[in-house]
């Protein structure tokens, strides 16, 4: 058989097969990310369309009325939402994560982004918390919508503060895991969206609970989504080429 056409590799002296994930080729990869900026569109259409009512001052009423009143957290806690839920998604892209230093020692795609995506989740954070606490409750939310708000941006900071300090003692699994957590807290305004429309379709408008546990189950289903996506990673069997069959470093997750 013509040395081409081998399916093996050699590396460190051993050869391994190629592995399936390596035959399929790098469209793959796209998906989740894909999936991620989808459910971003949403909220980053929206939140474009206040930022634009803000701008060119448009007609004040009760239900935009606090954000004319104070304008600087909303100001803030979109963009700061644009970039992290659109950058972060790319985080998600293998090649990109698991990209190394430059022949001229440039950093890799994934720890530029993270110097942005960090910053920007806690501004995310931070100025929803804000809001949450000193706006005015709308009539439409409710109290229980309040908690859910404080519950979920303050695991969303605890998160990405947690993966900070994986990373800083060089814990890549859980720095991973806990990035991703807090990026499924971040972007859950799609998914909130995406829940609530075929009720507004099939049943009508929700009322004040009925919206509250609408919106609170988005949360709850962006995370249990990552954590599956954690778990299974941390199951798969680390891969090594050393030839001792040592492990080089620890099953990462998809992070931020």
């Amino acid at each position: 058989m013509n040395a081409s056409r081998k399916t093996a590799t050699v590396v460190m002296g051993t050869e391994t097969k190629e592995s399936p994930r390596g035959r399929r080729g790098g469209g793959g990869q796209w998906l989740v990310p894909a999936a991620l900026i989808f459910v971003s569109l949403i909220p980053v259409f929206f939140g474009t369309a206040r930022l634009a009512e803000l701008m060119e001052g448009a007609e004040v009423t009760p239900a935009n009325h606090r954000f004319f009143d104070s304008p600087i957290p909303v100001l803030i806690h979109i963009p700061a939402a644009i970039v992290y839920s659109l950058v972060g998604a790319f985080q998600f892209v293998p090649s990109l994560r698991r990209g190394k230093r430059g022949k001229r020692g440039k950093r890799s795609w994934h720890r530029v982004a993270g110097k942005v995506l960090i910053p920007a989740g806690l501004l995310v954070a931070l100025s929803g918390l804000w809001m949450a606490v000193f706006y005015d409750l709308p009539p439409s939310d409710g109290e229980l919508l309040l908690v859910f708000r404080l519950v979920f941006g303050s695991a969303m900071v605890a998160s990405i503060v947690m993966g900070i300090l994986a990373i800083r003692r060089r814990d890549f699994a859980a720095h991973g895991a806990w990035m991703a957590r807090g990026y499924a807290i971040g972007i859950a305004a799609g998914t909130q969206a995406l829940v609530s429309i075929p009720w507004l379709l099939l049943v009508g408008p929700a009322d004040v609970l009925t919206r509250a546990l609408l919106l609170g189950s988005a949360w709850v289903i962006n995370l249990a989504v990552a954590e599956y996506f954690i778990h299974r990673r941390t199951r798969r069997p680390a891969r090594t080429n050393h030839p001792s069959g040592s492990l080089a470093r620890p099953a990462a997750t998809a992070s931020l």
